[in-house]
């Protein structure tokens, strides 16, 4: 994959160029505008990995890029808190985005989501093909010797308290995410880290997930099993699973433990990100409720 192959679909984004580059341009092809600047670590990772997923996916879509320190206004204007923070333009719309460093296999899960796939023929990297989606301990260890190398970089801190989490490693995020500084301790990231450690505390001495599926197998009204069933698919990656373990004690056992499986659901939805996934719950919620 030649350098001139990327360049042809990444573009520098400023602000006498935004409306005509970025916001005309996606009534026609999604654009992938990524915030970073110079000093920031993890924007060193991200900013080759999206600019080989650019020139891969051969005009799906064209990725934009935003220097911070020089465009003041536009990062304002995306409301952008910590970089690198990438947001998906599309139809003169923002329609996603997400923070921090994704690894390779994570960043396509985010645009096979909005149905941005590569184009026929395009020209596909021999080593995207067969390297494996990182594994939470990879991304801890990768996220840790990042630090060694920039102990001062608070960004790489609420990186690996999030890497620390998707590994199973409760306490050591919650570690990480209380030494964070009060810039961060508010990003929307670690505001859902929280939400994710509040659910992680009630499988302090739980029961493994197989233990709690053929609890619940075995008699569908055992609601606290149902409950930490839905926690424990919540937080191992099958969202709607477990979503859907809290709407069954919605709606057969609404009063169960003074209202439990309403609190589950919003504390729920207040981790994903994925907002058509939460609207859709949030629905069948108020179904039931109203």
């Amino acid at each position: 994959m030649s350098a001139t192959t990327a360049q042809a679909h990444t573009f520098e984004v400023r602000e006498d160029n935004f409306e005509a580059e970025v916001l005309q341009a996606s009534l026609t092809t999604p654009i992938l505008v990524d915030f970073w600047a110079s000093w920031c670590e993890p924007c060193k990772t991200l900013g080759p990995m999206l600019e080989k997923l650019a020139a891969e996916y051969n005009g799906a879509f064209r990725l934009g890029k935003v220097d911070v320190d020089k465009n003041q206004q536009l990062a304002g204007m995306f409301g952008i808190r910590s970089i690198p923070t990438v947001m998906l333009v599309k139809d003169g719309q923002i329609l996603d985005g997400f923070a921090g460093a994704l690894p390779d296999g994570q960043l396509r899960e985010f645009l096979a989501r909005h149905q941005v796939q590569p184009v026929d023929g395009a020209e596909v990297a021999d080593d995207a093909v067969a390297q494996p989606p990182e594994a939470p301990e990879e991304a801890v260890n990768r996220i840790q010797q990042a630090i060694a190398a920039a102990p001062d970089n608070a960004e790489l801190k609420l990186d690996l308290a999030l890497a620390l989490m998707r590994a199973g490693q409760a306490d050591a995020a919650e570690a990480e995410l209380t030494s964070l500084p009060a810039n961060l301790a508010t990003d929307s990231r670690a505001v859902r880290l929280r939400s994710q450690l509040d659910l992680a505390r009630a499988l302090k001495g739980a029961p493994s997930l197989p233990e709690l599926q053929q609890r619940v197998q075995a008699d569908g009204n055992d609601w606290a099993a149902r409950d930490l069933l839905g926690v424990r698919l919540l937080l191992e990656d099958d969202a709607a699973a477990g979503l859907d373990q809290f709407l069954a004690i919605l709606e057969r056992a609404r009063d169960w433990n003074e209202g439990q499986a309403k609190k589950r659901l919003l504390a729920a939805f207040a981790t994903l990100d994925d907002g058509e996934l939460v609207g859709k719950y949030r629905r069948r919620m108020a179904s039931l409720l109203f």
